[in-house]
C-alpha cells in the first residue's frame, strides 16, 4: 500500500512539474516581459498614436496576407500526410491549422499535438504517424528559418553586429555551450544510453509501445524525402514564408516612421525585424506576446534616425512598441476569430466513415 501510494505521489509530482513547464512558465514569461516592456508606458498614448498615424488599409492587406499563410501551410501539410498514405480533405486540414495557432495561445506548443489528434482521429491513421509529419513541417520551417537567419547576417550584419554587442555575456556563453565537445559527448552519451536501453528491455511491453510510437514517428518524419509532389512542396513552402515576410512588408506601411525606415533602408530593415521577430517566436511564450514585441522594438531601434534628442528618443521608442503591439494584436485576433470558427465547425461536423462501414 505504501509502494503504491509513493508512486501515486511520484507521479502527482511529475504532471505538476509537466503542467509548470508547458503552461505556467509561458505565462509567466509572456506577462513578466510585458511588464517590464511597457511598466512606464501610458496605454492612452499609443492608442492616441494609432488613432492619428495608423492607416489601418494596411493592416487590413497584412491580415489578408496572414490568413493565406494558414491556407499555404495546410496544403503544404497535406502533401506530406499524403507521403504516408493518409488523404485529409482541404477542409481538414485548414481546420487543423487554425486549431492550432488558437490553441497554441492558450497551451504554448500544444496545438501541434492537437492538430495531429485531429488528423489522426479523422482519418483513423496513426498518432505517431501523423506526429512525424508534423516534426517534418516544423522541421521545414526551422531550415527556412536559418536561411532567412543567413541572409539576414549576410545583407544586414550590421544590426545583427550591434544585437550581438549589446548581449555580448549572454551570446559568449552561447556559442560556448555550443562548441564545447563536452556537450556533444553528452549528446552521444544520452543517444548510446537510450539505444542500450531499448534494446536490453525489448522484451518489456511499455518499452515496445514506445519503440512501435518512435517507428511511426520516424516513418512520418521521413515521409517528407520521399513525396511525391516536391515541386508543389517547395511552391506552398515559397508561399508560406512569402506571405510571413510579405506581413512584415505591409505592416511597415501602415505607420510614418515605419514607412520613413523603408524608404531610407529598404528591404533590408524589414528583413531584420522579420528575421528577429522570427527568433522571438521560438521562445515559449502564450502567441510570442512579450519576446516578439521586443523583438521588433528592437530591430527598428536600430534604423532610428540618428542625432534624435532625448524626448526624440522617447517619441521614437513609444512609436515602437505601438507598432509592435498593434501588429500583435491584430495577428492574434484573428487567430481567435479562425480559432473560434473552426471548433464551433468541428462540434458540428461529422467524423468521416471509415472505408467499408
Amino acid at each position: 500500500m505504501s509502494a503504491q501510494s509513493s508512486e501515486s505521489a511520484t507521479s502527482k509530482r511529475r504532471r505538476t512539474v509537466g503542467v509548470i513547464l508547458k503552461f505556467v512558465i509561458p505565462v509567466v514569461i509572456s506577462v513578466g516581459l510585458c511588464w517590464a516592456l511597457f511598466r512606464n508606458d501610458n496605454l492612452a498614448d499609443m492608442l492616441e498614436i494609432i488613432k492619428n498615424h495608423c492607416d489601418f488599409k494596411w493592416i487590413g492587406f497584412m491580415l489578408m496576407v496572414s490568413f493565406m499563410s494558414y491556407v499555404f501551410r495546410a496544403l503544404r501539410w497535406g502533401i506530406q500526410l499524403e507521403g504516408v498514405g493518409i488523404k485529409a480533405s482541404f477542409t481538414e486540414l485548414v481546420y487543423s491549422i487554425f486549431g492550432t495557432y488558437a490553441v497554441n495561445l492558450v497551451f504554448p506548443r500544444l496545438g501541434e499535438v492537437w492538430r495531429s489528434g485531429f488528423i489522426a482521429h479523422r482519418e483513423d491513421a496513426p498518432f505517431g504517424t501523423v506526429v512525424g509529419t508534423m516534426l517534418a513541417d516544423r522541421f521545414a520551417d526551422l531550415l527556412t528559418g536559418m536561411l532567412f537567419t543567413l541572409l539576414t547576417l549576410i545583407v544586414g550584419h550590421e544590426a545583427i553586429e550591434s544585437f550581438v554587442m549589446r548581449y555580448p555575456d549572454s551570446y559568449r556563453r552561447m556559442a560556448t555551450l555550443a562548441t564545447s565537445p563536452w556537450t556533444w559527448i553528452a549528446v552521444a552519451a544520452v543517444v548510446l544510453f537510450a539505444l542500450w536501453f531499448f534494446k536490453r528491455r525489448s522484451s518489456n511491453g511499455m518499452i515496445n509501445k514506445v519503440k512501435e510510437f518512435c517507428h511511426e514517428l520516424w516513418s512520418g518524419f521521413a515521409a517528407i524525402l520521399t513525396i511525391k509532389r516536391k515541386g508543389m512542396w517547395l511552391l506552398w513552402t515559397s508561399l508560406l514564408w512569402g506571405c510571413y515576410f510579405g506581413q512584415m512588408v505591409l505592416a511597415f506601411q501602415a505607420f510614418p516612421f515605419t514607412r520613413e525606415i523603408f524608404d531610407s533602408h529598404g528591404l533590408i530593415a524589414v528583413l531584420v525585424c522579420f528575421t528577429l521577430g522570427t527568433i522571438a517566436m521560438g521562445i515559449p511564450s502564450n502567441g510570442g506576446i512579450g519576446p516578439y514585441q521586443i523583438a521588433i522594438i528592437f530591430g527598428l531601434s536600430l534604423y532610428a534616425p540618428a542625432g534624435l534628442d532625448e524626448a526624440a528618443k522617447k517619441a521614437f521608442e513609444l512609436d515602437s512598441k505601438t507598432f509592435a503591439n498593434l501588429i500583435l494584436t491584430m495577428s492574434t485576433c484573428l487567430t481567435i476569430v479562425l480559432g473560434l470558427w473552426t471548433f464551433v465547425a468541428i462540434a458540428l461536423s461529422k467524423k468521416k466513415p471509415r472505408q467499408g462501414e
